[in-house]
């Protein structure tokens, strides 16, 4: 392509054989690059422009890649078969460990859990970072057992009033809300992504081909877990990295 482009830099080799001509690559690159290319924009895309939610956009995914394997003649019944069964084998395991935590969560709050635990976390009489510490700490390890809805309706009722009670860095109580909970859903995410137990690789297990192990993946996913603990050290020192962008969301409106 150099040589093409500036001939003064060397010659170009001379082309093998049946070799097809460039407007036939770019031809074919392009069939090949802008389909796909259209379909993650499409999915990113809405999500990020706040079009669609996850769930929304992963149906226009499902709709587009039906009409790009209709487009390239590739769409047949085994296939539409397979990714059938898969998705059903995939919806069942999710909605399993869904069961399970809110199951946890129904028997955690009729045994009096939430009112202990608030209990136990005001009696200690720890001052504010303490406090804190705790209280994610708590989320680190409740994420190992439960799904997200049932985190928020456990955790989330208890420890906004106590949190909302101590003073960090003069922040009103709404952006201390919104601090606390992107905090919150940083520790979360962690927890999902932890050994042993890590939520998230289980839901990735299941769509992971077989020659991928699970120690393999336990590997994988320590670089991510020391970013999620940058992260999470930055949004604490530096509360402003998760009220900015709410502030000029919000201003927007």
């Amino acid at each position: 392509m150099r040589c093409t482009l500036r001939p003064e830099d060397g010659k170009r080799l001379p082309p093998a054989e049946n070799e097809p001509p460039l407007s036939q690559k770019l031809w074919m690159t392009a069939t090949a690059l802008l389909p796909p290319f259209l379909l993650i924009t499409l999915v990113l895309g809405s999500i990020l422009a706040g079009l669609a939610t996850p769930t929304e956009a992963a149906a226009c995914g499902a709709v587009g890649s039906t009409m790009l394997a209709l487009l390239y003649r590739k769409l047949t019944f085994g296939i539409l078969q397979e990714a059938l069964v898969k998705t059903v084998v995939i919806t069942a395991m999710i909605l399993l460990i869904l069961l399970g935590g809110t199951m946890f969560a129904g028997v955690f709050t009729a045994a009096g859990g939430l009112v202990g635990t608030q209990n136990l976390l005001q009696a200690a009489e720890l001052s504010a970072w303490p406090t804190l510490a705790i209280v994610l700490l708590l989320a680190f390890a409740a994420g190992f057992v439960l799904d997200l809805i049932s985190l928020m309706l456990i955790v989330v009722p208890i420890t906004i009033p106590i949190v909302t009670g101590f003073n960090y860095y003069d922040l009103p109580v709404g952006e201390l809300k919104v601090w606390f909970r992107i905090c919150f859903l940083i520790m979360i995410q962690t927890s999902y992504l932890t050994p042993p137990m890590a939520p998230a690789i289980f839901y990735l297990r299941g769509i992971a081909l077989p020659a991928i192990r699970l120690v393999e993946m336990y590997r994988g996913v320590i670089p991510f877990i020391l970013l999620h603990g940058v992260v999470l050290a930055a949004v604490l020192l530096l509360p402003q990295l998760a009220l900015w962008l709410p502030a000029l969301l919000f201003r927007g409106f």
